[in-house]
């Protein structure tokens, strides 16, 4: 595997950061996942401004403009022989003194890397556990990727534990906020609510693709917040994702929940190129 480290195309085994980088000593780094189909990055202008919000939050240089990043990316699948892939990139503060403070590092540090898409599933299902960690409400750095993600990973692990195929957190004000690694949703009739990015949540590329189809669907959208009760009340419960799109939850602990076919239309919809899904950004 090649990867782009630092302006240069390098094998996998050469590519090594300092073990003084603040990204491994603290989390201080910023990154994204974009979904690559058919050789093109989806979403990518969107994916881009995330990227650029969340270095901008932690007061991180991107070293690199949005014309370079393309094309170091299409440079990168060309160089891997990748149409279908997961395309990460991460930016951290780089090196600097011992200590919190972030003053007298850099320069920054970039890579992107490959990695294997999902296996591709016409109508995936999951099966979820809630997780014990919660999520704070009203969290800034929730509204960006940062490299500190220990209340997922540790989540994740629990969904492990217990045999399921992932963990929904709660807020601390006892709210159903999101899945470790995707957004959640519910359906009700023609109405599918979500929690509110206050609610402690990522605003999550594909979260806001699915939120423009519904209105083209005939489907009210409703940001608000959600008990867990509502959905074991809901005909049907789904998640999305940048790497999997719309996944549908089909039990939740103990519980088997309901399934809606909006789920399946939503699946189906997302599915075909709309606005810039499709677009590279070059």
């Amino acid at each position: 595997m090649i990867v782009f480290l630092n302006g240069k195309f390098v094998a996998e085994a050469e590519a090594r950061v300092s073990v003084f980088d603040r990204g491994f000593l603290y989390g201080d780094s910023v990154f994204e996942t974009v979904r690559v189909r058919q050789g093109r990055c989806l979403r990518w202008r969107r994916h881009l401004d995330r990227f650029q919000h969340g270095a901008a939050v932690l007061g991180l240089p991107v070293p690199y403009s949005p014309a370079q990043l393309a094309a170091y990316a299409a440079e990168l699948l060309a160089a891997n022989g990748r149409d279908d892939a997961i395309l990460r990139i991460t930016l951290s503060r780089g090196v600097g003194p011992r200590g919190y403070s972030p003053a007298g590092a850099g320069p920054a540090t970039v890579v992107m890397s490959l990695h294997p898409a999902p296996a591709v599933e016409p109508r995936p299902l999951w099966r979820v556990v809630t997780a014990s960690l919660r999520l704070p409400v009203g969290d800034p750095l929730a509204q960006i990727k940062s490299g500190n993600k220990l209340r997922h990973v540790l989540a994740r692990a629990e969904a492990d534990a217990a045999g399921a195929d992932e963990a929904l957190l709660l807020n601390d004000r006892g709210h159903a906020a999101s899945l470790s690694s995707g957004n959640l949703f519910c359906i009700k009739g023609v109405r599918v609510l979500t929690p509110p990015l206050s609610a402690g949540v990522l605003p999550g590329i594909t979260r806001g693709a699915v939120l423009e189809l519904c209105p083209r669907m005939e489907l009210e959208v409703v940001e608000e917040p959600l008990q867990p009760l509502d959905l074991l009340q809901a005909d049907g419960v789904f998640a999305t994702s940048t790497s999997r799109g719309v996944v549908e939850i089909v039990a939740l602990d103990h519980a088997i929940l309901s399934r809606s076919e909006v789920t399946a239309r939503l699946q189906d919809a997302l599915a075909q190129p709309f606005a810039d899904e499709l677009e590279h950004g070059t």
